[in-house]
């Protein structure tokens, strides 16, 4: 900002207008902005599910019943979802690299903070906190680097960006599982340490600041949405655990629930709401969110049950079972850049739409062909069609959810976007260990086969549905509007919401 710029005029300077100001963006500029989001992605996503196959050694060393350390993962998962619009909406206000940087220091303070942990409750505060840096770490990424890419190359970057998250989320078992098995289950906490020193001054010298629209917090939306969700995330990790019928689950349920339909009043009246309910008047901000709730849905949970399956009724251990699944998780690191490209040429609802159909084939294979004891070469099929189209979601999806809004409220729709995808993946989680709950058991390996695969069959169809909503997307036009300000005539002019910036 200069001596003669005031703060509210920085404020009101998008990203576009900032890299014009300052030139072109170079091309050392952009690799570097690439790859400090995605490593700091990589981190928040990871540690999602990373804890999940360390849990029995964690059980060992800091004791606790099985049930209470599900916390280790539940703490991260509540403070995550909960704050990650306030945490874009901060950075909106305040400065988004200023932010950023805050975000990477609580969420690296507290890897540490974890990996030293004496007993579970610490760890479990650990967790949270970590929750809480990620929460103003995540959503922060995409918005800087939108600010460092230029416009006709975001699709590969969002691809390379996509792809490095999506597989963090997939293969956080496989990296939990080694590190536990091979080292130590403080490793898992450990590994964000020196990722996070060294992105900290990268980040400071290398990302330019920029800004929302400088509007002013919004207090009540921000206590509604935190409260709702809360709520709504509490009671659906809770409820395979507690019970759906215990008092503290429905509870957390239904006054989840009237909070965030208080929200969605309040967004629909207030004059700077956090979320304003409008944008859900564009098919392509809603159409991109319905698609990434579903498709984390039932990718969270198939993930959540197939790892079990490799080890619980396939004997491979976590390990083993993880570069088995590779055929899935690494797809992403090899198609996903090209993904990213096609959606710069042909727009990315077609690519998405064919992801998700993808995904849901590949799931669906594999329900049919899990088996008490089916062979690697017999699943293979299932993994790569689903990793073919995990990788053609996670490229352009980030590309849509940015380019259906305005610059200035791109930071409140990706605060958005990455909300609905952590309540889909507790959705999934909840929803299909229910479903395989009600129809199998852990008793024998058949019995385990009985659960899984009605999960994967409802699985499969959610992210069908997923691939339904994306085709509710606007084609993508050729010519884009020439101003900030979405035409009136959508027949003869193309909207914002139809271009793939």
């Amino acid at each position: 900002m200069s001596q003669r710029e005031t703060p509210q005029e920085a404020q009101r300077t998008t990203p576009d207008t900032r890299r014009q100001e300052q030139g072109p963006a170079s091309r050392h500029g952009v690799v570097w902005a690439l790859v400090i989001t995605s490593v700091a992605g990589f981190m928040a996503a990871l540690d999602n599910l990373v804890v999940t196959t360390a849990l029995p050694s964690i059980r060992k060393d800091l004791g606790g019943a099985l049930d209470d350390l599900e916390w280790t993962v539940s703490a991260y998962t509540l403070t995550f979802a909960v704050l990650l619009m306030f945490g874009s909406a901060l950075g909106d206000r305040f400065g988004r690299r200023r932010l950023f940087l805050a975000g990477i220091t609580v969420f690296t303070g507290a890897s540490a903070a974890a990996a030293m942990a004496p007993g579970i409750d610490s760890l479990i505060a650990a967790r949270a906190v970590q929750g809480v840096g990620a929460a103003v770490m995540m959503p922060l990424t995409l918005t800087l680097l939108t600010a460092a890419v230029p416009a006709a190359k975001r699709g590969m970057a969002y691809g390379i960006w996509g792809a490095v998250n999506g597989l963090a989320v997939a293969s956080g078992p496989l990296i939990g599982g080694s590190l536990t098995e091979h080292v130590s289950w403080n490793w898992i906490f450990w590994l964000n340490v020196p990722l996070g020193l060294a992105l900290l001054p990268l980040a400071r010298l290398r990302l330019a600041e920029s800004y929302g629209s400088g509007a002013p917090l919004d207090i009540p939306g921000t206590l509604l949405a935190s409260g709702g969700l809360f709520g709504i995330v509490y009671g659906l990790v809770r409820g395979p655990a507690d019970g759906w019928t215990a008092p503290l689950v429905l509870t957390g349920l239904f006054a989840g629930s009237a909070l965030l339909v208080g929200f969605v009043v309040h967004g629909t009246r207030a004059k700077n709401p956090m979320l304003p309910m409008r944008l859900f008047r564009s098919r392509a901000f809603a159409g991109i969110n319905a698609a990434s709730l579903l498709m984390f849905l039932g990718m969270f949970g198939s993930i959540f049950l197939l790892s079990q399956y490799m080890q619980g009724v396939l004997g491979y251990s976590p390990t083993e079972a993880g570069l088995r699944m590779l055929p899935w998780t690494g797809m992403p690191m090899l198609i996903a850049p090209i993904a990213g490209i096609l959606s710069d040429r042909i727009g990315g609802r077609p690519v998405v739409a064919a992801g998700l159909f993808f995904q849901a084939a590949g799931l669906g294979y594999m329900a049919h062909a899990a088996t008490a004891d089916a062979s690697y070469a017999s699943q293979l099929p299932g993994l790569i069609l689903s990793g073919i189209g995990m990788a053609l979601y996670f490229a352009p999806a980030a590309n849509l959810v940015m380019s259906s809004v305005l610059p200035k409220e791109q930071g409140i729709a990706s605060g958005a976007n990455n909300a609905l995808r952590e309540v889909g993946g507790a959705l999934g989680i909840a929803i299909m260990s229910s479903i395989f709950a009600a129809q199998g058991s852990y008793e024998t390996a058949q019995t385990f086969v009985d659960g899984l695969r009605p999960a994967l069959v409802v699985g499969a169809a959610v992210v069908a549905l997923a691939g339904t909503a994306a085709l509710a997307i606007p084609r993508r036009t050729l010519t884009p509007h020439p101003t900030n300000e979405p035409p009136t005539d959508e027949t003869s002019t193309p909207s914002l919401e139809t271009i793939a910036a």
